[in-house]
């Protein structure tokens, strides 16, 4: 069975409910689609957490090599890896406990995201974070 996304109305009630966003893959270059959209979820009021090994901060936060670093308690993880490093991702995400995964497009892993699905988790898969919360929770 392929891989379907949460409706737009469970994909909104994701965006309500979540507060802290580990970024995975953040750039510290404001070029990036990685910065620009962490940036944008920052100023919608989303806590931001860098996470991409070799930089120390980002965004005004401190940043950390990897999900397994960071030492408070994450909502949801936006990746902007490629699809290759999805499936360690979420290991780590199932490690951690986190229940919800959202992968950009361009990070996809269809069998990441059916392994997750079936361990509880949340997942929005080729889709732009950024995009829905403009769309779904700014009417």
């Amino acid at each position: 069975m392929p891989f379907a996304n949460p409706s737009p109305e469970e994909i909104k009630a994701l965006l309500q409910r979540v507060k802290t966003i580990a970024v995975v893959g953040f750039s510290p270059k404001p070029g990036r689609a990685s910065h620009g959209v962490a940036l944008q979820m920052q100023r919608f009021g989303y806590r931001i957490v860098p996470v991409r090994p070799g930089i120390s901060e980002g965004l005004g936060e401190t940043a950390y090599p990897d999900l397994l670093s960071v030492p408070e308690a994450i909502d949801l993880v936006d990746v902007f890896r490629s699809g290759k490093y999805v499936p360690e991702i979420v290991d780590h995400c199932l490690r951690l406990g986190i229940q919800n995964i959202w992968m950009q497009e361009g990070a996809e892993d269809e069998a990441s995201a059916l392994r997750a699905s079936a361990a509880g988790m949340t997942v929005v898969m080729g889709r732009c974070i950024m995009r829905d919360y403009k769309r779904l929770c700014r009417e």
